[in-house]
């Protein structure tokens, strides 16, 4: 890891270096002390992107009271990013970009944009813990949720200083789902047989080879309760409510953003720039910098670069592959699509 994370300072600097003498020669630049802070300036730019993530000016303002805008948009899944000009959901990105608002003393809030059914548990785990270890430091952490931010996406704004949804938001989905699919019909028809040999009778739990049996299907749902009592604690910490008003609202019911605000799950209706506004007012800033955080080059840029192009068969096969390896592990997610 170490020799990864030196290789790409060593690009960045290369890419510095390059950028600067360029600069040096079209402008007569002769300033030494100029250059070098101008490189330690465009060294960090570049190690940002190297390390998945860019800064987006969107508001002009005082550079030393910053806005961070993060966006979840899409499942919460840690999938690896075919490009770097992909759209997709990038879990390691955003985390980045949670923990540099950490590290930042300039940046004073967080403006937390989620658009998404929800996720794997373990993924939506790790975005609560650094939104929660935000709000401990004193950030504000606002989200705005967008057209959904159901199940895993209400987990990770469950901590959050304030919650804005639309009316017409689905959220909730309070609730943790599991799934698996029975082939054995299949290959019974196609004549395929299955062989496992096994160290214990529960080692190939949840086989899609077999039908699943009563005490296998008793583990799995101790595994789903321990799960769900997690996302009860979760939620019941995040907005102050005690689990006898929580419980019946956290049977995997999705509700509008307005039902939503009536039963206590979000604080105030609205969109995205006045939850903004509001953020704005909460760190006593009429003009902060607000930046929003995307995608920078990361693994993926490398990846690409000496990675052979696949064949669609072989996409379409790791999609498939994909699908039925997600499908059964825990997953906080609305729908279970």
């Amino acid at each position: 890891m170490l020799e990864k994370m030196n290789t790409r300072r060593w690009i960045a600097v290369g890419v510095a270096v390059l950028i600067l003498g360029i600069s040096a020669i079209s402008s007569g630049i002769s300033d030494k002390i100029n250059s070098e802070a101008r490189m330690k300036k465009m060294e960090a730019s570049l190690m940002n992107a190297v390390n998945g993530m860019n800064e987006e000016v969107i508001e002009e303002g005082d550079s030393a009271k910053r806005i961070a805008v993060i966006s979840v948009e899409g499942a919460i899944m840690n999938v690896p990013q075919a490009s770097f000009l992909t759209e997709s959901y990038d879990h390691k990105a955003t985390l980045n970009a949670l923990e540099n608002v950490l590290e930042d003393d300039t940046i004073k809030g967080v403006l937390l944009k989620v658009n998404s059914p929800g996720g794997g548990v373990y993924e939506s785990a790790e975005l609560h813990k650094r939104i929660k270890a935000i709000v401990d430091a004193k950030k504000p952490v606002y989200v705005a949720m967008g057209n959904t931010a159901a199940s895993g996406g209400y987990y990770i704004s469950a901590p959050a200083t304030k919650i804005y949804a639309a009316p017409s938001t689905l959220t909730g989905s309070i609730g943790v789902i599991m799934g698996g699919t029975n082939l054995s019909g299949l290959m019974d028809k196609l004549g395929i047989a299955n062989q496992t040999i096994k160290s214990a009778a529960h080692k190939d739990i949840g086989s899609n080879t077999r039908p699943m049996t009563d005490e296998e299907r008793a583990i799995l749902q101790s595994v789903v309760d321990d799960l769900y009592g997690e996302f009860l604690n979760v939620v019941s910490q995040g907005r102050h409510m005690d689990m006898a008003t929580l419980r019946p609202l956290a049977d995997g019911s999705v509700f509008t953003g307005k039902q939503a605000k009536q039963k206590g799950l979000v604080d105030e209706l609205g969109y995205s720039e006045d939850a903004l506004a509001a953020l704005k007012k909460a760190i006593k800033c009429d003009n902060p910098e607000v930046f929003n955080c995307t995608k920078g080059l990361g693994d993926s840029f490398f990846a690409s670069l000496f990675s052979q192009k696949a064949s669609d068969k072989e996409l379409a096969a790791k999609l498939v592959l994909g699908a039925l390896a997600d499908n059964d592990r825990p997953m906080y997610l609305y729908g279970g699509e």
